[in-house]
């Protein structure tokens, strides 16, 4: 009897962990724009039939996509996160006009150097998924970028 609830525990454990959606994966670089200034680059790669959506979204719509960077005395952030033109359109669900990327999204936020030495910006993005039945909650990524 114990054998048998062990494997109907391990079976409902395998389809649970099975359910779990990650349909964003996120991978970093950097790009020299000058002797001291840099870009840093987060590239959303999304799944067929998802659509992450953009950093500016109206009130009472779904989380946008935001994103913060921990200072370390090393770098000066200039200006805000930048992302590439996505597609808007009438959500039906939203009931109003959202901005949102589908397949892949890049954003760069550009820095200035305060050193000549490589290190490492750390950061956080916070992003809201959807495809045409259902949202997953917001979800947070860490994200490291070396500069050098």
């Amino acid at each position: 009897m114990k054998k048998l609830i062990l494997i109907v525990a391990i079976f409902a454990l395998n389809i649970v962990q099975a359910q779990i959606l990650e349909p964003v994966t996120w991978s970093t670089s950097v790009t020299k724009i000058s002797d001291s200034e840099f870009d840093l680059i987060a590239t959303a790669t999304i799944d067929s039939g998802w659509h992450l959506y953009s950093q500016t979204v109206p009130e009472d719509g779904p989380i946008a996509t935001s994103f913060t960077y921990e200072g370390n005395g090393k770098f000066l952030k200039k200006g805000n996160t930048q992302e590439e033109e996505g597609h808007t359109v009438d959500d039906p669900v939203f009931q109003m006009e959202i901005t949102y990327f589908e397949e892949m999204a890049t954003f760069k936020q550009r820095i200035k150097l305060k050193t000549t030495d490589a290190f490492t910006v750390n950061g956080t993005v916070e992003f809201m998924v959807c495809d045409d039945s259902r949202c997953l909650p917001p979800t947070e990524v860490e994200l490291t970028f070396e500069v050098k």
